[in-house]
């Protein structure tokens, strides 16, 4: 008995110890991976982003911001996680993505979060594969889309004016982040989310038209639970009419300009600096050449940002398609109508396949991973086929298709397509609108510059 009563307590003392060794492993676990989106998922936090001095600390410790632009609705939900899966591996901390209005509320009284447009899956997918997120919720994004992301229903108010502290627009827009806020809330960083920063509004300054707007914006924010630091992004001419108190102001650029760079750090002087926008490349519109920036151009200046201790988010890491009719146009010096396609020259590919730039942003980041173990592997890209030609063997001609469609809205002169009794009175937002009209007698035909898109004319 004597033996047994000592062999048992050996067992034990040997128990004790393996259960030690187990929880002293899991403990350095955890602390490895504590800096990490991933492992700090569900814990609450206290310190988030702060900017309160020369560089960006993250719970009190230095961070520095490695930063590219995916835009989930230019993806299909289905290569959401190999699209960030790429950019963990290229040594990117933190993914970027802005909210189009237009898209999520593309009646007065419908809201969609759903499938192509879960907000909330593509933030938490991001904060599940180690990435934090810089969210910008506008309400104008910009983004080479469609009125840059407002909804086309706001012009059926004939005194519309967006972007501006107008009550149509504000009541508009507090309607909105009503929906779109509360369900942002819980993925932010202290609450255990990814989200570490969010921008308020997008290069208002070259807009400008009303100076309590921004305030307002900011404030719309604070007031629904958005804690987290706030930021705005200019373009670099117009740095000095940009700024909101309380918002770190950063820039946006394809080269570096030394002068810039020093009017940013006037302005606030113990901030940290950032490049909100690094143009990789650029958008494409119908009729000229795809637009290329030589990947030793890009690096180049990337490392130059990098050496100058800045952070910095690549425009776009990943561009996408704009879909259907949601892509923009540029008026200046005259209309032209965006590509679907976009590409942007971005270091992963329309299609996602890596390339040029990818590689050379993998090697240059590698050397800014302050944890110090090596980059995920880089994802095996997808097998692609190409599609059999699609060959027409009947057709309807518009005239014919006349015959099934409604009756025709009639008017005394023509009416923009935003303000036609359709989609439950909230207009045509994309597409195309057939006008007629009886001409009685002969003439010049002139638009008198109110084509603001493409017309066809038949007769």
């Amino acid at each position: 008995m004597a033996v047994l009563r000592i062999r048992n307590v050996h067992k034990r003392k040997y128990a004790l110890i393996c259960l030690c060794i187990v929880c002293l492993i899991i403990y350095k676990c955890l602390s490895l991976f504590s800096s990490t989106p991933l492992m700090g998922w569900k814990r609450s936090r206290k310190v988030g982003l702060s900017a309160n001095s020369s560089q960006f600390t993250l719970e009190g410790e230095p961070f520095r911001i490695l930063g590219g632009s995916v835009h989930y609705f230019r993806v299909p939900r289905a290569y959401w996680r190999d699209r960030l899966m790429k950019m963990k591996a290229c040594g990117i901390n933190t993914l970027t993505t802005c909210v189009p209005w237009s898209l999520h509320q593309p009646e007065k009284g419908a809201f969609n979060f759903h499938t192509q447009l879960d907000l909330e899956a593509f933030i938490s997918l991001a904060g599940e594969l180690g990435l934090w997120v810089i969210l910008c919720p506008g309400p104008y994004i910009s983004a080479d889309i469609d009125l840059g992301g407002l909804p086309s229903w706001l012009l059926r108010d004939g005194s519309m004016r967006v972007r501006t502290t107008h009550p149509g627009f504000t009541q508009a827009v507090n309607t909105y982040f009503d929906k779109l806020i509360p369900k942002m809330v819980p993925l932010q960083f202290k609450k255990g989310g990814p989200i570490i920063a969010v921008q308020v509004e997008n290069e208002y300054e070259s807009f400008a038209k009303d100076q309590g707007y921004m305030l307002f914006i900011k404030e719309a924010l604070q007031s629904r639970g958005i804690n987290e630091l706030l930021l705005t992004s200019h373009n670099t001419n117009t740095l000095k009419s940009g700024s909101v108190d309380g918002v770190i102001q950063s820039v946006k650029l394809q080269k570096l300009n030394q002068r810039n760079i020093q009017e940013l750090n006037a302005i606030q002087p113990n901030s940290p600096s950032m490049v909100m926008e690094y143009w990789t490349g650029w958008y494409d519109a119908w009729g000229d050449l795809h637009h290329v920036l030589p990947p030793e151009d890009m690096v180049s200046t990337v490392r130059k940002i990098l050496r100058r201790g800045m952070s910095v988010n690549l425009y776009m890491f990943h561009g996408g398609s704009s879909f259907g009719f949601m892509t923009g146009a540029v008026s200046d010096p005259s209309y032209r109508a965006l590509v679907s396609s976009y590409d942007y020259d971005a270091p992963l590919s329309e299609a996602g396949e890596y390339t040029a730039k990818y590689h050379l942003l993998r090697d240059l980041f590698s050397r800014y991973n302050t944890r110090g173990d090596s980059l995920p592997d880089m994802p095996t890209l997808r097998y692609r086929e190409a599609y059999e030609p699609a060959i027409m063997y009947q057709h309807l001609s518009l005239w014919d298709a006349l015959s099934f469609a409604e009756g025709p809205f009639k008017s005394s002169k023509p009416i923009n397509m935003e303000n036609l009794p359709a989609n439950n009175a909230n207009g045509q937002s994309y597409g195309y609108t057939l006008y007629e009209t009886t001409i009685n007698s002969g003439g010049l035909l002139q638009s008198g510059d109110n084509v603001r898109d493409r017309a066809l004319v038949s007769h």
